[in-house]
């Protein structure tokens, strides 16, 4: 253990001394990369005057987070073979640098039935229409009971980027603008300059062969986007006396209290959740929500052409399983926002988002599977899963740290966990005549979310 501390301080030490030196930066003062990123991005790139970055009270970031979704991660077909695995190059980096982000204050308008979508740019509250021919479909929504993030067929309503509901109108959807906060369109970026520096150093790097640098622009570049979009709702852990464990406990943020001692409790709570009062609201200090958002939506509307083709297999935000190779204009390995070719498959199972068994024309296995129990998973058991998809087995997971923040303590465990996979969450499953899993179609929904009266008027 002395000597893991010896080199893990070695290590950090070397960090401290390398972002001082490019940026003037302390790394013992950021506890979190993005926070890491955040302060680069402020102390050397940061036009304030310019472009200055507006933080959203506490209205404006619970409505436009409700327009803030993940990456686009579905699995069409189940299997194929002679496959062709792209990634995209620093995908959330191209889109800072490519695409306008919203700047200044938010102005919010009530009623926007009326407005023409095209001279709106913001965060709006739309009824959406997708056709069923639609077999890809490009808009998101987040189901309330499940919270999983699906893209559906049918009606709904949701709060999207005025950007992506143009998008999704050209490929065919029906949309009604309701209401939301509109930004100044400044047709630019605040992140041009960042992307631009860290990436050309990252090439440099590359070329010398300094892959440790090299790992640091990157991650310094994938990292700065998140950090505007951190959640205000949090869990907190202090430690505090018997008064102070009497007053959260009568609140109902409270979570749970250990006493350590006859006047010392460990107190456990969540903050800023919708029922707290203004005053008790305190949210991260620099929380932007709105360019985290855009930045995921664009990089939604930059895959859509390549996981919406016919013989698109899986796609995970940034990379796209194709059954045929794109054009060689589309493909590089230094270019930003194009894609490379990571592998060549001989066959992909593909059995859900983020669960899919791959073997390369260089016979390499990669496997990859969501879950607790992803230790213990092979291709064999993809292969047998496959054939049987409802098939459901018992299998130990061996967990070697397991910690319990109630009572401190660290703990060794075993636990038995139900292995297998449910193929109907996100999309349905088609079956050919033999009973065999060829396919999937989109779901169906109608969710009006209390605008039918709106809806219907118009």
């Amino acid at each position: 253990m002395k000597q893991d501390i010896y080199i893990l301080g070695g290590v950090m030490q070397k960090a401290q001394e390398i972002y001082w030196t490019l940026y003037n930066v302390d790394v013992v003062n950021k506890l979190t990369l993005s926070a890491l990123a955040l302060a680069i991005f402020r102390t050397k790139y940061y036009d304030q005057e310019n472009w200055p970055i507006y933080i959203p009270n506490r209205n404006e970031d619970t409505f436009i987070r409700r327009g803030y979704y993940g990456g686009h991660a579905d699995a069409y077909k189940p299997q194929g073979e002679n496959l062709f695995y792209y990634d995209v190059n620093s995908l959330y980096p191209y889109i800072m640098k490519s695409f306008p982000m919203p700047g200044g204050k938010p102005v919010w308008h009530g009623h926007l039935q009326d407005q023409d979508l095209d001279h709106l740019f913001g965060f709006i509250e739309a009824y959406v229409e997708c056709p069923i021919t639609i077999t890809r479909p490009f808009l998101p929504y987040r189901c309330e009971k499940t919270k999983v993030l699906i893209f559906p067929t049918g009606k709904f309503v949701g709060v999207y980027y005025s950007e992506e509901l143009k998008y999704a109108r050209q490929i065919g959807y029906k949309i009604l603008p309701l209401s939301g906060y509109l930004f100044e369109n400044k047709k630019s970026t605040p992140f041009e300059d960042f992307v631009l520096d860290l990436f050309e150093k990252r090439q440099e790097a590359k070329k010398t062969g300094n892959e440790a640098m090299s790992y640091v622009y990157k991650i310094l570049m994938n990292s700065l986007y998140g950090r505007f979009g951190i959640n205000p709702h949090s869990t907190i852990t202090e430690i505090g006396n018997y008064d102070r464990y009497k007053q959260i406990l009568k609140k109902k943020e409270f979570i749970d209290g250990q006493p350590l001692s006859n006047d010392c409790f460990l107190i456990t709570y969540h903050s800023n959740t919708s029922y707290v009062s203004d005053s008790d609201w305190n949210p991260p200090r620099i929380s932007a929500v709105q360019l985290s958002a855009a930045v995921t939506a664009c990089a939604r509307i930059h895959m859509y052409p390549y996981i919406s083709r016919s013989d698109s297999y899986y796609t995970d935000t940034d990379s796209v399983v194709l059954g045929s190779p794109l054009p060689e204009e589309e493909i590089s390995s230094t270019e930003l926002g194009k894609f490379k070719l990571e592998y060549i498959l001989k066959k992909g199972l593909f059995l859900a988002p983020k669960s899919y068994s791959l073997l390369t024309t260089k016979n390499e296995s990669i496997i990859k599977h969501k879950g607790p129990a992803k230790g213990v998973v092979d291709d064999e058991w993809f292969e047998t899963q496959y054939a049987d998809i409802d098939r459901i087995e018992q299998v130990t997971v061996e967990s070697n740290f397991r910690i319990d923040w109630n009572r401190l303590d660290i703990t060794k465990m075993e636990t038995l966990v139900n292995l297998g996979v449910r193929i109907n969450i996100k999309r349905n499953p088609i079956f050919d005549i033999n009973q065999k899993w060829v396919d999937t179609d989109p779901k169906y929904i109608v969710e009006l979310d209390g605008n039918e009266s709106t809806i219907l008027q118009y």
